[in-house]
């Protein structure tokens, strides 16, 4: 299938096909006799599990790797598992890095319920902050 007819079905762009090819996540394609891609129909297949790993919080880079591991034959299950873990392990502590800044934020903005205009100093630009 043409790349335009890749990107209908898959509901990407033609501009993100052409980018997943030269990032090295979707193989090259062969080419018809006027230099069209010509994409096989499993491709599909391989674009779902990039938007799924895109989804997951996985870079490009990470998806390229898995990718590699399954295109040289092997399970990547494994490699997947230790990239899922990290990625929970990033997850929570940004978690808690945001409960943190939403307290100290709740804190500044309760501070700043009661307006005293006249004690605003003018180098300080906002004494709430």
């Amino acid at each position: 299938m043409r790349i335009g007819e890749l990107a209908e079905a898959t509901g990407t762009t033609t501009k993100a096909l052409r980018f997943y090819e030269e990032a090295g996540l979707l193989p090259s394609p062969d080419r018809t006799g006027t230099g069209y891609r010509d994409y096989p129909p499993e491709i599909i297949s391989r674009l779902a599990f990039i938007r799924r790993s895109q989804s997951a919080g996985l870079t490009l880079a990470q998806i390229r790797g898995i990718l590699q591991i399954r295109d040289g034959g092997q399970a990547p299950c494994e490699h997947v598992q230790e990239l899922l873990r990290a990625r929970l392990s990033d997850l929570d502590r940004q978690i808690a890095e945001l409960k943190e800044l939403r307290g100290t934020v709740a804190q500044l903005q309760a501070d700043a319920t009661t307006l005293e205009p006249a004690r605003c100093d003018p180098a300080s630009v906002c004494r709430y902050l």
